[in-house]
């Protein structure tokens, strides 16, 4: 039985995907996952059997760079020996600087690697595996950022989500009612922006509109200060700081509000759970607005970009959404149309036919 090491880390868009193909792959060969401290917050102990492998960030503070370059190399060392020790076939990576080590230490070992690419845009750190890697395993035939000599490397599946999302009932709600349900998901980049921003749309909204809101809240300061907020002004609410359970919850809702991230806008998409997707702007590449794109040029969301924003206009915009239900429904079947095709069964096939090449 084939080996396979599943490279994560950092944010939840690196591990979140790695935990569907560890998922995906765990019946047909021996996989094992590898995180840094951050991405391990990600990860259920009981539930997933992974190694803690922490890699400095080399630019985060460029004072640090002499030690940090040290601490680089020793990870590739570390990381060397983990992966012979262990007698790995393939390592599969999901992207992010704490990725390389293990990527150059299999390169080095003559282990094969895949890179697992969510985003619509190659992530810098998949750009420098991609030379040495088999296959990279992606959602788009147009991945911006690749070159045409490195095109026939593209694998293509459906956007992979959590085993549970595909179990779960989707939204088939035909009308609004009179109390909205909204969902506000800000991610853990850029998170004061939808703390403070869009808690003020939400104030501004009750007093016009009856809304109850699902609502994460990074910050536990924030958290209560919202809290408090919600409660002067009779506002319907729940907050969390992160919940893979949340979209359960969720499943009747009748809008989002989120970053766009590629795991979060595939799994409200596949549930058929309308989303306004505003863009973290200072991502790297900006890949979070490429990732929105794709389904506003399907027709099947809103895309407004944080700097056109507005507290009286786009207050005004989620009136008009809600008011204006022609709009709404069309985003909502053309979200249907998008995602049918999207199963764990087919996905799951084509990643086990993938490693079993050769």
């Amino acid at each position: 039985m084939k080996k396979i090491l599943i490279t994560t880390g950092g944010s939840g868009g690196h591990v979140i995907p790695s935990l569907s193909i560890y998922d995906a792959l765990k019946d047909d060969f021996e996989v094992k996952i590898s995180t840094d401290t951050r991405g391990s917050k990600f990860i259920n102990n009981e539930n997933y059997n992974y190694s803690l492998i922490d890699v400095p960030n080399l630019f985060s503070n460029l004072l640090l760079l002499p030690y940090n370059l040290i601490k680089f190399c020793f990870s590739i060392i570390k990381s060397y020996k983990y992966l012979k020790l262990n007698d790995f076939n393939i390592l599969i990576s999901t992207g992010g600087y704490m990725s390389l080590p293990l990527c150059l230490a299999s390169n080095l070992l003559n282990i094969k690697i895949y890179i697992f690419e969510p985003n619509l845009v190659l992530g810098r750190a998949n750009k420098l595996i991609l030379n040495f890697a088999e296959k990279i395993i992606c959602y788009e035939k147009n991945l911006i950022g690749i070159s045409k000599k490195m095109s026939n490397k593209i694998y293509l599946v459906k956007p992979l989500l959590r085993k549970e999302i595909y179990k779960y009932k989707k939204n088939e709600n035909t009308k609004i009612a009179e109390k909205k349900k909204i969902l506000i998901i800000g991610g853990s980049q850029g998170a004061k922006f939808f703390d403070e921003f869009i808690t003020k749309i939400i104030i501004k909204l009750s007093k016009i509109e009856k809304i109850q809101v699902l609502q994460q809240v990074i910050n536990v300061n924030k958290r209560e200060n919202i809290k408090e907020l919600y409660q002067k002004n009779h506002i319907e609410h729940e907050l969390f700081q992160f919940d893979d359970k949340v979209l359960l919850k969720a499943l009747n809702y009748d809008l989002a509000i989120t970053r766009s991230g590629a795991s979060v806008i595939s799994e409200l998409g596949y549930l058929n759970i309308p989303f306004v997707a505003i863009p973290y702007p200072y991502a790297k590449d900006n890949h979070q607005y490429y990732n929105a794109e794709l389904y506003e040029k399907n027709k099947s969301c809103w895309l407004i970009m944080q700097k056109d924003l507005d507290e009286n206009n786009f207050t005004d915009f989620i009136i008009k959404i809600f008011k204006d239900q022609n709009e709404y429904f069309v985003k909502k079947n053309n979200l249907i149309q998008l995602t049918k095709e999207n199963t764990w069964e087919k996905n799951k096939s084509k990643l086990i036919e993938l490693l079993n090449e050769n």
